[in-house]
C-alpha cells in the first residue's frame, strides 16, 4: 500500500475524518507502531513494585504492538532505571523473571551488567579490540514517576513535562502519591476493534445521550465541554443537582461548579479519569489492526465515595462503549464507506486526535 499524506483540515467545520483504511489495514497498523507508539510515552504499570535495592522487574512494552523487552531495576543507591532487557552480546534476554539480584547476568554466555545497565564483565573476551565500548552497555530509557504511575518511551517526540503538564495543572491539588491501587476493581477488557476507534469514541461527547442512558441521568449534557491542548484533550463532566461532585479548592478553574469528572486523554492511548473517589487509568493497548486490550487500573483516594456519582458504574459504561465501537469496526470495512464529518460542538476531541494521529503517521511527529 502506498502511503499518501492524510490531511485533516484544521477547521473542524470543513474537515473530514480519518480514512476508513486506517482502522483496519495492516499497513497502517505497522506504520503506527513505528511512528506513533515508539515515539510516545507509555505506562509501565507495575514499576512501583521495584522498591528495594536489587529488585528487577522484566516486562514487555506494549505486547502485540511494540513487543519491546525491557526491565526496571532498583540499584543499591535506591535509584530506579528502565533499560533494554536484550544482551548486547548476542541478543538473549538478560532478566527472565522478577527477583532480587546483585548484578544482571545473561545466562547464554555470562555477560554481566550493573543494575544501572552499564557493562560489568564478560568471560573469554581477552584481546577484543576497543572493548568494552559504550555500545556494550544496555540501552537506557527514561523513567518518570507521576503519582501512582510510571512512564517510559523508546524515542519520545515530546518531553514528559510537555505531555503531562495540562493534567498536572488541573490535578496538582490532589494527593496523588497517596492514591492506593485497588486490584479488586482493576481489570482488562479485550475489544474486537481498532485501538483508534476506541480513542475516537472516548474523545467525543456526542454519543453520551444515545449510548449511556445511566450516565446521562447524572451528567448535565448541556454544560459538558471539551478542551484541547497540544498532546491531548480534557472533557469536563458537570453533575445534575444532587449528584456527588469534587470539593475543589479555591483557585481551581472550576471552583464553585458541580464538577463530577475530569476525563483526560493523552496522545496516543492513555485515559486518566478523575472522580471524587480517585483515578481510573485506562491504558489502550493495540493487539492488531482489529483487536485491542484496554486495562482499567483503579487508584482510590476517597473510599467512601467509591460507589457514588458518575464514576460508580464504570463496567456498565465500558460494555456500552465496547458494543458500539465493535459495531463501528464492522462498518468501517465496508467498501461503501470512506470518511465522515465532525460535529463542531461535540467532536472537538476526536478532530484533535485525528490531526495528531495523521501528523505522526505522516512525519513521525
Amino acid at each position: 500500500m502506498a502511503f499518501l499524506p492524510i490531511e485533516i483540515d484544521a477547521d473542524i467545520a470543513r474537515a473530514f475524518t480519518l480514512p476508513a483504511d486506517v482502522y483496519h489495514a495492516r499497513e497502517y497498523y505497522d506504520l503506527q507502531r513505528s511512528r506513533v507508539f515508539s515515539r510516545t510515552w507509555q505506562v509501565v504499570a507495575d514499576a512501583g513494585r521495584a522498591r528495594a535495592p536489587g529488585h528487577v522487574l522484566p516486562f514487555t512494552l506494549l505486547p502485540g504492538c511494540l513487543d519491546e523487552p525491557l526491565v526496571v531495576t532498583r540499584d543499591d543507591g535506591g535509584s530506579a532505571h528502565c533499560m533494554s532487557n536484550v544482551c548486547t552480546h548476542r541478543g538473549a534476554l538478560v532478566v527472565e523473571g522478577e527477583g532480587h539480584v546483585k548484578t544482571l547476568r545473561c545466562r547464554y554466555h555470562g555477560r554481566r551488567f550493573a543494575l544501572d545497565g552499564s557493562f560489568h564483565a564478560m568471560p573469554e573476551f581477552d584481546g577484543v579490540v576497543n572493548f568494552p565500548a559504550p555500545a556494550d552497555n544496555l540501552p537506557k530509557l527514561p523513567l518518570h514517576n507521576w503519582g501512582p504511575l510510571a512512564f517510559t518511551a523508546i524515542d519520545a517526540a515530546m518531553t514528559f513535562d510537555e505531555w503531562l503538564r495540562p493534567v498536572r495543572e488541573r490535578t496538582d491539588w490532589m494527593p496523588l502519591d497517596t492514591f492506593v491501587r485497588d486490584d479488586a476493581t482493576s481489570r482488562d477488557y479485550v475489544v474486537d476493534a481498532n485501538w483508534a476507534l476506541y480513542v475516537d469514541n472516548y474523545s467525543e461527547e456526542f454519543h453520551i445521550p444515545y449510548v449511556h442512558a445511566g450516565l446521562s441521568d447524572q451528567l448535565d449534557y448541556g454544560a459538558y465541554r471539551t478542551e484541547v491542548f497540544e498532546y491531548g484533550s480534557l472533557q469536563l463532566g458537570f453533575a445534575k443537582p444532587g449528584e456527588t461532585v469534587f470539593d475543589l479548592p479555591r483557585g481551581h478553574p472550576e471552583h464553585g461548579q458541580s464538577l463530577a469528572a475530569l476525563y483526560f486523554w493523552l496522545f496516543p492511548n492513555l485515559m486518566l479519569n478523575f472522580y471524587p473517589w480517585g483515578l481510573s487509568a485506562n491504558v489502550v493497548q493495540p493487539l492488531g489492526p482489529s483487536r485491542t486490550k484496554v486495562s482499567f487500573i483503579s487508584y482510590v483516594w476517597g473510599e467512601e465515595l467509591r460507589d457514588k456519582g458518575v464514576g460508580a458504574g464504570l463496567h456498565l459504561v465500558e460494555m456500552e462503549d465496547e458494543e458500539v465501537v465493535e459495531s463501528v469496526q464492522a462498518g468501517v470495512r465496508s467498501s461503501l464507506y470512506d470518511r465522515g464529518r465532525y460535529s463542531p460542538k461535540r467532536e472537538i476531541g476526536t478532530h484533535h486526535f485525528h490531526r495528531l494521529l495523521a501528523g505522526f503517521m505522516n512525519h513521525g511527529e
